[in-house]
């Protein structure tokens, strides 16, 4: 279904310069609602589009670069881990979440195509032959079934034909329908190893929530909490102060404790005082999201950004340097959907 998706894609943008970084950033956006976890998506994507892109003359550095920035991107698309997770803790609607999520991340997505426009400006594509409009219709069918799952899953939740757990299963049914009848690439043979991968993913992220709830309960007995509170509820400049206190907090989270762990610790504890400050939960959840996200894929600590080198088999020391720009391009686009809160809650 990625590469479905990433064909289509490539058949509209491959032929303009930086044509196939714009083709990662979308597909990335795409993938993301299938699967959930970044891992899986970048997993999808990159093997699909690097080789071409290195062709091309694109820098292993920037490769891994745009990847990670991308995955920091689509945090908030449903159905990700980290939205269902703030949901569980919090009390926050998972349906109004899914339907925040999406834009945000466009405008994170519109951010990175304004770097690359800038970086591939001057690219050669002398001997790239333009997809004619027979192709791109022709690939746009083939990916039809592909693209309209993510759709068909935020509609199942924001409708409420199924919960957010529920509507997994309506994704693997139909990912499998789809595999056997439509593209019959479906191999039988990695069911089985799946199956483990799921079971040792679940058990993973219960350990880890297992233990965020203990130290939870251990910093609630400590006074930590109530300490943490009256601070941020005292923080002189209101709600502008607060958002940028959660930013830069959470931006370093994401890097030391990833999403989920950090949610559970202190989601219970901030959420409450947004509310209290007069911050929307689901503006503020895009926030405290993007924010993790930038700090998961940011090197040197950001478990995300190692990932990547890995999915991509690109060493690490390639893309500190390139992912640079894309850092900023992220943080400008965050503190945009901090500033506009009808980017996060204009469509529920």
């Amino acid at each position: 279904m990625a590469r479905a998706m990433v064909a289509f894609l490539a058949s509209l943008l491959g032929h303009v310069r930086g044509g196939l970084s714009y083709v990662l950033i979308g597909a990335m956006y795409l993938v993301s609602g299938i699967s959930g976890s970044k891992a899986a998506d970048m997993a999808a994507v990159a093997p699909v589009l690097f080789p071409e892109m290195k062709a091309r003359g694109a820098k292993p550095g920037d490769l891994v670069a745009l990847l990670s920035a991308t995955g920091a991107q689509t945090e908030t698309i449903p159905p990700s881990l980290v939205p269902i997770t703030i949901g569980s803790v919090t009390g926050v609607s998972i349906a109004a979440l899914f339907t925040g999520g999406l834009l945000p991340a466009v405008v994170l997505g519109l951010a990175l195509a304004g770097l690359v426009w800038w970086r591939y400006r001057n690219e050669d594509l002398s001997d790239v032959q333009r997809a004619s409009g027979r192709e791109i219709g022709k690939a746009f069918l083939v990916a039809l079934p592909a693209i309209a799952l993510p759709f068909i899953i935020r509609a199942a939740v924001v409708e409420g034909v199924a919960t957010a757990t529920e509507v997994s299963t309506i994704g693997i049914i139909y990912a499998v329908a789809a595999g056997l009848l439509v593209y019959r690439r479906f191999d039988r043979r990695r069911v089985y190893p799946m199956l483990v991968d799921t079971a040792s993913l679940s058990g993973a992220i219960l350990l880890i929530i297992g233990a965020a709830t203990g130290m939870a309960w251990a910093l609630t007995q400590s006074g930590f909490s109530t300490q943490l509170a009256a601070l941020m509820r005292e923080l002189p400049g209101g709600v502008p102060a607060f958002l940028a206190v959660s930013v830069i907090a959470f931006v370093v989270l994401g890097s030391v404790l990833e999403g989920i762990p950090a949610i559970v610790l202190f989601g219970p504890l901030l959420f409450p005082i947004a509310r209290e400050v007069g911050v929307h939960e689901v503006h503020y959840a895009m926030v405290v999201i993007l924010a993790m996200g930038i700090g998961l894929f940011a090197p040197p600590f950001g478990v995300g950004y190692h990932a990547a080198c890995a999915i991509s088999r690109i060493h690490p020391d390639e893309g500190m340097r390139p992912i640079v720009g894309y850092l900023v391009v992220l943080a400008v686009g965050l503190i945009v959907v901090a500033a506009v809160p009808w980017i996060s809650i204009g469509f529920l």
